[in-house]
């Protein structure tokens, strides 16, 4: 065995030896807790997220209908927040009355942020112009009350990046994570500059993921937080199956490896960036 081995070994140790949950608590910065595929055992799911020492989810919704899921699911348990937006793929009838629902919805002291929200070149469902019209209206509304948004950039990180730059000077400026980071290096390193974070799901597991590891490894500690997006990206060795919250713990594991610190050390670090980027400011952990 080398000295790196022992080292990557030693650290998964360690990682688990000085996880505490009450002392360590865990946020899944997204997770989609209403699709049907939790239909059948919703509960256990959110119970195990919570024994697995995830103080907090955030619920995302991609439409109007899901955003009213999400809400209706943090008014249901304790520990589930909601963001509320319309997904680049659901843009195609964007207009004034969706984004009048979101304003209303966003009134709920649970809704933390405005999302999923972004771009989509890959899916190709509805049209650029379209997409990115929704996006810059959600970025204003965002802004206008004072909540971060939630990123979606498949396959279009360079026009992501430019809409956000219209709204990073001054009192226009806008908070946010990109969900489920995907880009590359210069990439990160303008959404850090633009005052974002970028969040870590799944793919960080993934046996091809060498450079989103390799930004994992170098950036900024406080500019990373950690979630699923179950129930899809499940982390190994859970690849292929349904993803939950629970899994969010393994995430944090194969970061605190990467970076070579306490499992309880960037559980600690991570949670406090969700609390940043979420507002929160009460002491109930």
């Amino acid at each position: 065995m080398t000295n790196d081995e022992r080292r990557r070994n030693g650290g998964e140790r360690s990682a688990h030896l000085t996880f505490d949950i009450h002392r360590s608590p865990l946020v899944d910065t997204h997770c989609h807790l209403d699709w049907n595929a939790f239909d059948i055992d919703r509960d256990e799911v959110i119970r195990r997220a919570i024994g697995a020492g995830v103080a907090r989810m955030v619920t995302i919704g991609v439409d109007a209908p899901s955003s009213r899921r999400a809400l209706e699911l943090a008014e249901r348990y304790e520990a589930v927040y909601a963001a509320v937006g319309v997904h680049p793929n659901d843009a195609a009838d964007f207009d004034n009355d969706a984004l009048n629902e979101l304003w209303a919805l966003a009134q709920h002291s649970k809704v933390v942020a405005l999302g999923e929200i972004g771009l989509d070149h890959y899916w190709k469902k509805v049209t650029p112009d379209k997409q990115a019209a929704a996006f810059a209206a959600q970025i204003e509304l965002a802004i206008e009350l004072g909540k971060p948004i939630i990123v979606h950039s498949r396959e279009s990180m360079p026009d992501v990046l430019a809409i956000l730059e219209r709204y990073a000077i001054g009192d226009t400026r806008c908070s946010g994570v990109l969900h489920s980071f995907s880009g590359d290096v210069a990439a990160a390193q303008r959404a850090f500059e633009l005052g974002l974070l970028i969040g870590v799901s799944g793919p960080i597991t993934f046996k091809k993921a060498d450079r989103l590891r390799e930004i994992v490894r170098a950036a900024p500690i406080d500019r990373l937080v950690i979630e699923t997006d179950a129930p899809f990206l499940a982390p190994v060795p859970h690849r292929g199956r349904r993803n939950e919250p629970a899994h969010v713990r393994l995430v944090a594991a194969h970061i605190a490896r990467l970076r070579d610190m306490p499992f309880e050390i960037l559980a600690g670090r991570t949670t406090a960036n969700a609390a940043r980027l979420f507002g929160w400011t009460d002491e109930s952990w």
